[in-house]
């Protein structure tokens, strides 16, 4: 007696997974990861499912998988913009059939300019670095000769010195736009809170602050604002109040370089019995899950993160195939959302 043919749910049954995935999975599509998809075809020609009946499994890929390194300072945690922009960033170079590997950078790799123990650059074909404000180390990576893309990078980068590509979230505009809002709303002196050394994003976003007060013939009052080192921000749990109130006078509005600082500055107020945005109106950037969850929910700047992953990977991807191109620095358009802790009160 015959055994009967095998089929997709023989393989599904053996790997413990639906009939769906493995279909799919033999089907080439692009919604699998390359690891699954591996073990679903592995698993057809060890049970001589129909075409796979006659391939080895040691031949089972003419191509090794290419090898894209992340490498980051601090992993983004779930509501950081950073972690959507992972997703969008894996699934686009899965798709390519490149596997990410996820290295970080401890202070001591920066201070003694060193790689990560796990990064063999001999086994990488292209590196995106997030969260990687150190210049001198930035250059260090790019002088490994590896096409290499840096979404968001040290504060006082000289764009020539970087010999790689850039990516970027639209940052001036958006906080110049809601900077101006909030003037024709009535505020007349605002102030910027964040460290903006801290990276490229937080200075663009203190540039388009201190443009809009100009347009719109406003003073900047330096005693106003906070522009402490960002460690300092959260060294204590309540050095934010200490420092609003070492202020002489405070300003009608604060304005934030992102949403994390933002609820911060809102906790420090009201433990002041300060109401927002009766007394002080406050805005962030980074559209956090945590902008809609405090009260009053908080006007921001929406972050296209999923889409910026994509954007990143096609960047290298780009110079993976032409590495002579001119790097590119490119912005990705944000949009301001106004909500209730800049609401105008009568």
């Amino acid at each position: 007696m015959t055994k009967e043919k095998v089929t997709i749910q023989d393989i599904a049954d053996a790997l413990g997974i639906s009939r769906n995935t493995a279909s799919k999975a033999l089907n080439g599509s692009e919604s699998i990861p390359d690891e699954t998809r591996s073990k679903v075809i592995r698993k057809a020609i060890e049970l001589k499912y129909k075409q796979f009946a006659f391939m080895e499994t040691d031949n089972l890929l003419t191509k090794n998988p290419g090898n894209i390194a992340l490498l980051t300072a601090n992993l983004p945690s779930t509501s950081h913009f950073g972690s959507r922009l992972i997703s969008g960033l894996e699934k686009r170079i899965s798709a390519e059939g490149y596997n990410l590997s996820i290295h970080i950078v401890r202070d001591i790799d920066r201070s003694s300019r060193t790689l990560p123990n796990n990064f063999e650059s001999s086994k990488v074909d292209g590196i995106i670095c997030i969260e990687l404000f150190d210049m001198e180390y930035s250059k260090e990576l790019t002088s490994l000769g590896l096409p290499t893309v840096f979404i968001d990078c040290a504060a006082d980068m000289f764009y020539p010195d970087l010999q790689a590509d850039l990516l970027l979230m639209e940052n001036e505009h958006s906080t110049c736009h809601m900077t101006k809002r909030l003037i024709e709303q009535g505020h007349a002196s605002l102030g910027f809170i964040g460290d903006i050394q801290h990276c490229k994003s937080f200075n663009e976003r203190w540039v388009g602050f201190n443009r809009a007060l100009s347009e719109m013939g406003v003073r900047l009052d330096p005693e106003q604002c906070v522009l402490n080192p960002d460690r300092e921000f959260f060294s204590e749990s309540d050095w934010m109040e200490k420092r609003l109130k070492q202020m002489k006078q405070l300003p009608s509005a604060f304005v934030c370089a992102n949403d994390f600082i933002a609820v911060n500055v809102m906790k420090a107020l009201k433990n002041s019995h300060i109401a927002i945005p009766g007394d002080i109106a406050v805005c962030g950037f980074d559209n956090a899950p945590e902008s809609r969850i405090v009260e009053p929910h908080l006007s921001t700047v929406h972050i296209y993160s999923d889409e910026m992953g994509i954007a990143a990977a096609n960047m290298l991807l780009s110079r993976v195939k032409e590495p002579a191109l001119p790097y590119q620095v490119t912005h990705i358009q944000t949009k301001p959302i106004f909500r209730a802790s800049t609401e105008k009160t009568d």
